[in-house]
């Protein structure tokens, strides 16, 4: 049985968003250091906006973009 493209679509923009969350942390963490303040209030959203525009486009095949997202997903996740 073959899914559906749109499923995996959907499943990669699904994990964009704790990918863009921990990025967008990671992001104002390296720009300012420990103390971030209100910072991730810019990071977060630009982070998840731009993960969603990449789970969207067709840079790579479906499953390739869900792989990227959900190994960056667990490599933060890692970190954090």
């Amino acid at each position: 049985m073959r899914i559906p493209s749109w499923l995996v679509v959907t499943a990669a923009v699904v994990m964009a968003l704790p990918c863009g969350w921990g990025l967008g942390v990671v992001a104002a963490e390296a720009a300012v250091g420990r103390d971030v303040g209100v910072l991730p209030a810019l990071t977060i959203p630009i982070a998840v906006i731009g993960l969603a525009a990449f789970a969207l486009s067709p840079v790579a095949t479906p499953p390739i973009r869900l792989a990227i997202l959900t190994a960056g997903t667990v490599l933060l996740l890692l970190i954090g």
